[in-house]
């Protein structure tokens, strides 16, 4: 059964391929976004849990 939808496709080789493709196009994205991201971006958003200035659970703020 299954083989006969298979055959019917003329390119289901090309499916993996950009499969692939998207999964290492986003890596190399995401190592270039880490790579040139500004470090003190990075450290500040390191700290932000440590420093929270508002309250923990923000259900009881009444604003």
């Amino acid at each position: 059964m299954f083989k006969h939808y298979f055959e019917q496709l003329d390119n289901f080789q090309i499916y993996p391929i950009i499969s692939l493709s998207v999964f290492f196009a986003f890596f190399i994205g995401l190592i270039w976004w880490v790579v040139r991201a500004d470090k003190r971006y990075i450290a500040e958003m390191e700290q932000m849990p440590l420093n929270s200035d508002e309250p923990q659970n923000p259900k009881n703020n009444k604003s």
